[in-house]
């Protein structure tokens, strides 16, 4: 049997150990899978783009676990009623290919988005950042918000977007969080002086240029979230140049990020590298940092291995037949006939 995993589960997950152990268990889950890097078969995410959107599907495995996440993207859904992200995953077994968990990823991706978000921030951005820029206030903000305050101390995060109404539900969201003081800018440009820490998290599928060289400062870590798909990018071309640039997978990067502006031979360090020591991360204080952050399948393994045994723990989850259980392996016709059908005989 396969456990089914739905958005009641997670929410009951959520509700039960609190979401800031749900973000600390993410990140654990993720340093780890992260720190094996070698470890994994991938690829870059194949996509199916429309004039209107993206779908994808995202595959990876080990020796043990193969996992793959479904996931759209397009911006049009909300003036439909519909998220802009949906998704849902699978983990399987590698040694039989029985799919052991089918999950959703909706609520879940935001959550392994900004756990990624805070697990490259630990050693990109500088260790005494307080307070952080957020540009873009849909349905990955509080999370961005929450994840930062929670696992970073950020203590102040100041907020922006080009429709009033989602900042709205961003602030009402945040209000009465302990310890957390939210600042309503009135521009991308408000927003962003003097922060420790910028994320752009916009959802348009475009080339948009949301953060511009005259806007940073030395020292500032830049969680570039929004860009990830050809055609949409967030940050000027010379944000990029005149900082140090991190990424999870390169050659789906170059493709989807922000990276997708730069020449071929521009130089970019795998997030992977920092985390075991293979390379270094932030240079020094006045360093610019950049995590051109597009979301890659190893991420969504995590999710999906954290959401296999927190499940577990608690006991959430339906098993449902989504293989048929089969007296005889070579029978498959019977089972679909039933025990008790009897096939006429010919004449």
């Amino acid at each position: 049997m396969t456990t089914l995993l739905t958005t009641r589960d997670i929410s009951r997950m959520v509700q039960t150990l609190g979401l800031p152990t749900m973000f600390q268990r993410m990140h654990d889950y993720l340093a780890t899978d992260f720190r094996r890097w070698q470890d994994f078969e991938k690829c870059a995410r194949v996509a199916s783009h429309s004039e209107v959107g993206v779908i994808e599907l995202m595959p990876i495995a080990d020796a043990r676990d193969y996992s793959f996440k479904y996931v759209n993207g397009h911006p049009k859904n909300t003036r439909e009623g519909l998220p802009t992200v949906m998704a849902f995953g699978v983990l399987a077994d590698v040694a039989t290919g029985r799919p052991d968990l089918l999950a959703e990823l909706t609520l879940t991706t935001a959550i392994r988005t900004a756990g990624a978000s805070v697990l490259a921030a630990r050693v990109l951005a500088r260790p005494d950042s307080r307070s952080m820029a957020l540009i873009g206030n849909g349905a990955q903000s509080e999370f961005q918000a929450l994840a930062f305050h929670y696992l970073l101390g950020i203590d102040e995060i100041r907020v922006f977007d080009v429709d009033p109404a989602a900042t709205d539900k961003l602030v009402a969201h945040l209000r009465n969080v302990p310890g957390l003081r939210v600042i309503r800018a009135l521009s991308t440009h408000d927003a962003v002086r003097g922060a420790d820490i910028v994320t752009t998290v916009t959802a348009d599928k475009c080339n948009a240029t949301i953060l511009t060289p005259d806007m940073i400062e030395p020292g500032m870590h830049i969680n570039g979230v929004g860009g990830d798909c050809p055609g949409k990018t967030e940050l000027h071309a010379d944000v990029l140049a005149n900082a140090a640039v991190f990424v999870e997978y390169e050659p789906q990067t170059r493709i989807e990020g922000d990276l997708q502006q730069m020449p071929a031979d521009f130089a970019v360090t795998e997030l992977w590298q920092v985390l075991t020591g293979a390379h270094i991360g932030r240079a020094h204080a006045q360093q610019v940092t950049v995590f051109d952050s597009v979301g890659f399948a190893l991420e969504d393994y995590s999710a999906l291995r954290l959401l296999r045994d927190t499940a577990k723990q608690l006991g959430l989850g339906t098993s449902v037949a989504l293989i048929p259980d089969l007296a005889d392996p070579k029978d498959l016709f019977g089972h679909l006939m039933g025990k008790q059908q009897v096939l006429p005989r010919a004449a």
